[in-house]
């Protein structure tokens, strides 16, 4: 496999993983029966060479756990790792954030942490703590901003995120935006233009086929940061994706292997415009993710067959 992408056509390294390696469905239907937790990251990495650390968005890694995953790990890994969703913009409950900065925060009327310059700050510089070690070690990937859907043109702008990435600097960030409203008109282009500035990559995503102001539009595949691309795959169930109470139920969607085989196909054009593209499948319920990235690992001809799936076992 080619390692840099660039103007002569040389293709960038595909790195193809799915978003947690500890999910429920994963426990029950892909890892082996009985496998204990601390077993299960190791089995992962054999399987795959980066993951989307989803953990992180609910809490600041404990120092001693990331040991344990670079130890865990081949000396290859990549750890791919979603920021704090306090960072992200999302409603977040004291009791989340680091226990030394839960008496420090101001709370809104309904028990949430308002989100003030000195609070911002705090998290980052805490989060980017134990981040170092995986920086260290050679294992640390993207640093994955997920934005609330709440986050929109209509009350926000994007120089709100200025601070924040300042603190980031010299790390690679790639910015999910969950709100359509930001890909409209005038306002792509001002994104798109504000990404590039602060060298942050666009998170492309694999998303229903319908407009509403929560999905993002699929193959938007600009490259703003020259060093990576980023593409995150959520299903392509409209209404599982507008109606879900719940992650797993958002996201519940077994793509098909036609359906693979134009992934594959927009992840080579992705590896051709930079040095990595990050794949990730986010269709976490069950072994849905696990499975259809295996799938296109062998499209890609990264491995030469996919394992079966438990239930094929069990036939």
């Amino acid at each position: 496999m080619s390692q840099t992408g660039d103007e002569t056509g040389k293709a960038g390294r595909i790195l193809v993983g799915t978003a947690s390696w500890a999910d429920p469905g994963f426990i029950e239907r892909w890892y082996p029966k009985g496998m204990p937790a601390t077993d299960r990251l190791p089995w992962y990495a054999q399987h795959f060479e980066m993951v989307e650390v989803n953990s992180t968005f609910y809490s600041v890694p404990d120092p001693r756990m990331v040991e344990r995953w670079i130890h865990s790990t081949p000396d290859d890994f990549t750890f791919d790792v979603k920021l704090h969703q306090l960072l992200s913009r999302h409603s977040t409950a004291a009791k989340l954030l680091p226990p030394a900065l839960q008496k420090k925060a101001e709370l809104d009327g309904k028990g949430k942490v308002l989100l003030t310059p000195e609070i911002e700050e705090a998290v980052a510089r805490e989060f980017l703590k134990p981040v170092e070690l995986l920086r260290s070690a050679g294992k640390l990937g993207v640093l994955l901003l997920q934005l609330s859907p709440a986050f929109s043109p209509r009350k926000h702008q994007l120089d709100e995120l200025r601070p924040l990435l300042a603190l980031l600097d010299g790390r690679e960030v790639a910015i999910e935006f969950r709100n359509r409203n930001w890909a409209e008109g005038e306002r792509l282009e001002e994104m798109l233009s504000f990404l590039r500035e602060h060298s942050a990559a666009l998170v492309s995503v694999d998303t229903p086929a319908k407009e509403h102001f929560t999905i993002m539009p699929t193959e938007l595949d600009e490259i703003t940061n020259p060093e990576v691309a980023y593409l995150r795959l959520h299903g392509r169930d409209a209404h599982a994706y507008t109606t879900g109470k719940t992650v797993a139920a958002r996201f519940n969607y077994d793509y098909s292997d036609e359906e693979i085989e134009g992934i594959a196909e927009r992840s080579k054009k992705l590896a051709k415009q930079a040095p990595q593209a990050h794949i990730v499948f986010n269709n976490n319920t069950h072994d849905y993710a696990p499975h259809a990235a295996l799938r296109l690992r062998v499209a890609l001809k990264q491995i030469a067959k996919a394992p079966p799936r438990q239930a094929e076992l069990s036939l």
